[in-house]
This record gives C-alpha cells, sequence and structure tokens, in this order.
C-alpha cells in the first residue's frame, strides 16, 4: 500500500506540472477553436489539408500540425535529415502560404 501511495504522488509530481502548463491549455483551445470553425464551414477539415500537403513532403517525416485561430491558418511539421521544417497553410481556401525550409 505504500508503495502504491508512493507511486502516485510520484507520478502526479511529474506529470501535473506538464498537463497544466499553459502550451498544454492553449493547445486544446487551439483545437476546439478550430473545431468550431470547421463546423460553421469557415475552414477545411484538417484531414483535407493534410491529404494536398503530405504528398508533396516527400522524404519528410509528418510530426504534426497546429492551428492559428487569429490567422486561421494551420501550420504543419516535418522533419528531414535532421532539420524541421513549417508549411503553413491558410485553413479557409487549402492554399499554401509559406514553406519554411
Amino acid at each position: 500500500m505504500k508503495h502504491a501511495v508512493a507511486f502516485l504522488l510520484a507520478f502526479g509530481l511529474v506529470v501535473g506540472p506538464v498537463l497544466s502548463e499553459p502550451a498544454f491549455a492553449q493547445r486544446r483551445s487551439e483545437q476546439g477553436e478550430a473545431r468550431r470553425e470547421m463546423n460553421a464551414g469557415n475552414i477545411l477539415r484538417l484531414r483535407d489539408i493534410e491529404a494536398r500537403i503530405l504528398p508533396t513532403m516527400k522524404g519528410a517525416e509528418y510530426l504534426g500540425p497546429a492551428y492559428d485561430p487569429t490567422a486561421m491558418a494551420y501550420r504543419l511539421k516535418f522533419i528531414e535529415d535532421g532539420r524541421v521544417m513549417y508549411v503553413d497553410v491558410d485553413a479557409r481556401t487549402g492554399k499554401v502560404l509559406r514553406r519554411s525550409r
């Protein structure tokens, strides 16, 4: 029993601060905003945007998206040969706004 309590305490000390960080809350907020905009028909589904962009990034590993509700844009993150690259996409049209290499 003492071991279980010690484990739960240690787990809470490690995981608690990670889950309560502002970045985590901000990411959840961005996801909710993207969902609301998509349901309202204002932006494309992320799945559709990924279907357009991922085939153009041959050789790069896709790390994931981030949504910017102010710009109404997705930033898709990739890595290739140790270099991180971003593709910014207009969430309303699916048009590539910028590529960083």
